[in-house]
């Protein structure tokens, strides 16, 4: 009974049962610098201290909402400054214009660190580069293994990035090869394919004569790559957006921060086991059960029809099940794997379309930026040669570019890990349960770090001045233990995406586009963060001539 516990707190702050508190001292010791010598008495005032206006705001007033969220006092008795929380809400209202906005107006106000509240949930902000090594890399196995539970998850709770402690690492140890170099390689031509369909839809698009909005585009082409990769199916989602892939697909990204369903688990997280329990899960059920059966159907075909197998990730992990080790704890589960799929469209296809999306807005914006790359893309595949995959791995300007978007738009807003124990970093107590947050946004423009950081600047990244980046100022996907395991896949997911386009036309800006302020939402949700974006974005297609 919570609000029956709020009154009995309040009752006993203003009358507390003992008004005073009092221990002998044994032998001379010195406390926070204050000696004490032996013999002396010390007294704790309980009943003042109750009554301190600068600890409980009119503390003669009777009050029960002071325990609305019983950790609100946490960062304050920490000595860490943020923004007041509400009752029960703690600060997340503050997010309705979006995480990044938010946490920037914290980084303005309160500096290098701040602490607010999710609900009950207590959230410690860093961006001092020794922490955040410390959180993510230094300290990940012993304390900040996990990232924040959100349940109910059901079966997702196998999924790299749901999973905790010792069955993350099994997972993660088992899927770490599939994402290897040469298996990329290997899988170079399914995305390549998709890439010449890319093509083919924008070439459409473009003799309309109209602007395209890009997000469509770029989300077909990221849809139709990750469907075909995780489960081995061809799909042309732009042309037919009625299949069940891309239907039951678009259901998964159907979150928000505001939606009810996690909100409720935000302020009540004791219904977490309950929903379980009902089998009601954050993941829709309709979808997991067609994935489920899609991936079963397409495992035992892949089983009886030797001939037809291809190296995709779901050929991979199958793989993984089939080797010589019998141990099962050292293969994935049917459950396991499907986990994995679902996971791969959930964190792959947003944040992929999104980058892609601003990319294209940045090139049509700054011309001279899209026309050096597109020499680079001729000097590499003159006469539009199919892009190589270790070509394409040596792109140094492209790789400049996509570098430069996404320190301006990083596909994980933030970063978040668990306090699994008391611990101490840098002078810094952090307690049992805190969520340590590491506000990617915010860290990528600290004009500090970035000089004019609002501007895009490609050079950045060059190789005279990309050796003096501070590893822990730039991550677009995280680092350590826990990083995002799919970079390598992403990153040349993006790159031939944006070498095929720029082989065959040019962005153009239109009247459509919004070229000084770009309203973006960033929704932090499972995942610690994903860049989503809220506006239409436009470009003008022209067939491009410059080589030619």
């Amino acid at each position: 009974m919570e609000y029956l516990d709020m009154v009995v707190n309040e009752s006993l702050r203003i009358f507390p049962v003992t008004p005073r508190l009092e221990r002998s001292c044994k032998k001379d010791v010195e406390i926070h610098g204050v000696f004490v010598p032996k013999g002396t008495v010390m007294m704790v005032p309980i009943f003042a201290l109750h009554r301190a206006p600068e600890l409980w705001p009119e503390p003669e007033e009777f009050r029960p909402e002071r325990y609305g969220t019983y950790s609100h006092g946490l960062f304050k008795k920490l000595g860490i400054p943020g923004p007041r929380p509400l009752p029960y809400f703690g600060n997340i209202l503050g997010y309705r214009k979006g995480v990044d906005h938010f946490d920037k107006k914290c980084f303005q106000q309160y500096g290098k660190m701040w602490g607010v509240y999710d609900g009950r949930q207590p959230l410690l902000a860093v961006t001092d580069p020794n922490m955040i090594k410390s959180v993510l890399v230094k300290e990940c196995y012993s304390v900040f293994t996990n990232r924040r539970s959100f349940g109910p998850l059901g079966a997702m709770r196998n999924a790299l990035s749901l999973a905790e402690d010792e069955e993350w690492k099994r997972i993660r140890t088992l899927l770490s090869p599939t994402f290897t170099s040469g298996k990329l390689k290997e899988m170079f031509p399914i995305i390549s394919h998709y890439g010449d369909l890319l093509v083919s839809n924008l070439r459409k698009e473009a003799e309309k004569g109209k602007p395209v909005t890009m997000k469509d585009i770029f989300g077909a082409y990221s849809m139709d790559v990750i469907t075909s990769t995780a489960f081995g199916v061809n799909v042309d989602s732009l042309n037919n957006p009625q299949d069940p892939f891309v239907e039951n697909s678009k259901k998964l990204l159907k979150f928000s921060f505001f939606d009810p369903f996690l909100l409720s688990l935000i302020f009540f997280p004791f219904l977490t086991p309950i929903f379980e329990v009902l089998n009601i899960t954050l993941f829709p059920k309709s979808s997991v059960n067609f994935f489920t059966k899609s991936v079963k159907r397409m495992k035992e075909s892949r089983l009886t029809d030797q001939q037809k197998r291809r190296v995709d990730l779901l050929q991979l992990m199958i793989n993984s099940q089939n080797s010589k080790e019998m141990d099962p704890h050292k293969s994935l589960s049917n459950e396991e794997l499907v986990a994995q799929g679902i996971i791969f469209i959930f964190a792959g296809y947003e944040t992929t379309s999104s980058a892609l999306s601003l990319l294209a807005y940045e090139l049509a914006t700054h011309p001279d930026v899209q026309q050096k790359l597109q020499e680079e893309i001729e000097a590499t595949f003159p006469n539009k040669a199919p892009p190589t995959y270790d070509a394409l791995a040596q792109m140094e300007y492209l790789d400049m570019v996509v570098n430069e978007t996404l320190r301006l738009y990083p596909i994980a807003a933030r970063l978040e890990r668990a306090c699994k124990k008391d611990v101490e970093i840098h002078g810094v107590f952090v307690p049992k349960g805190t969520v340590v947050v590491v506000p990617v946004f915010v860290l990528h423009r600290d004009p500090d770090l970035w000089p004019e950081p609002e501007e895009f600047r490609p050079e950045r990244f060059s190789k005279k001045h990309k050796d003096t980046i501070n590893p822990y100022t730039y991550l677009p996907f995280g680092t350590g233990p826990r990083n995002c395991i799919g970079m390598r896949f992403a990153l040349m997911n993006m790159k031939l995406a944006l070498v095929r386009v720029l082989q065959n036309f040019s962005f153009k800006p239109c009247k459509e586009t919004q070229v000084r302020q770009l309203p973006i939402c960033i929704n932090s949700v499972l995942l610690g963060g994903s860049l989503s974006l809220s506006f239409s974005l436009y470009v003008t297609y022209s067939k491009k001539n410059v080589f030619y």
